[in-house]
């Protein structure tokens, strides 16, 4: 019965994290667990529990007799994110220009070219989705699985905010990640890190900025929320 539930669970648990990665929650969203779980034809039991690893992963939020919703971040949460994000991805790139292969690098760039030529255009799914492999591609090159895990996690829940932007996140520099692979392919290791480094504060000021009107809701909203939100969409 237990291995059940937790089957049920996992299902449960990934079909409510892809739509909040591919924006089909936006921030703020309310999530019901009647309609969830009478959706997915499960008990409260599996859907509780999913979405309880969906709060501790910080992709969801509840609060006493207001419900459960998709989090909307403080600033500090996003720099806070930023700053474990940094440390990390400046470890990948450091050892990607030491460990990688030939092949590694060549590959990185090409997929750099894609992901800036994407990132002009108005569909963020697709964007999203190659943003997110750019940055495993990196943490995966430097052959540590333990820190390719760490930032899978941490390019997750950025995910999330990419999904409220209006416009594309490079129109002022549209070769943002090809002027990055370039440097870890072919820089030293401190220098690969310092232009990961830039890379990642260039993204944390972009958030900030365009996340500013949900740290006004947030604000607002104080210590409860309304479950009067839109609710879950399939």
């Amino acid at each position: 019965m237990k291995s059940a539930t937790s089957t049920l669970a996992n299902a449960a648990y990934g079909v409510v994290r892809r739509r909040i990665l591919r924006g089909q929650l936006s921030l703020g969203q309310a999530v019901s667990r009647r309609k969830l779980a009478a959706e997915l034809g499960m008990s409260f039991l599996p859907v509780s529990e999913a979405l309880l690893r969906l709060e501790f992963e910080g992709l969801l939020e509840s609060r006493p007799r207001a419900g459960t919703r998709v989090r909307i971040p403080s600033p500090d949460d996003v720099r806070g994110h930023y700053l474990v994000r940094e440390t990390l991805e400046t470890q990948a790139a450091r050892l990607f220009a030491e460990v990688a292969s030939r092949g590694d690098r060549l590959s990185l760039q090409k997929l750099a070219a894609r992901l800036d030529a994407l990132s002009r255009l108005p569909n963020r799914a697709v964007y999203l989705s190659l943003h997110h492999q750019f940055h495993q591609r990196i943490a995966e090159s430097a052959r540590c699985p333990v820190l390719s895990a760490a930032i899978e996690q941490t390019c997750a829940l950025a995910s999330t905010w990419f999904c409220v932007f209006p416009r594309p996140v490079s129109v002022r520099a549209p070769r943002r990640h090809q002027d990055l692979a370039k440097a870890l392919a072919n820089d030293t290791p401190a220098r690969a890190a310092a232009a990961m480094r830039r890379h990642v504060r260039y993204s944390r000021q972009e958030a900030l900025n365009r996340l500013q009107p949900y740290f006004e809701i947030r604000k607002a909203s104080g210590r409860t929320f309304s479950r009067s939100a839109r609710r879950i969409v399939s």
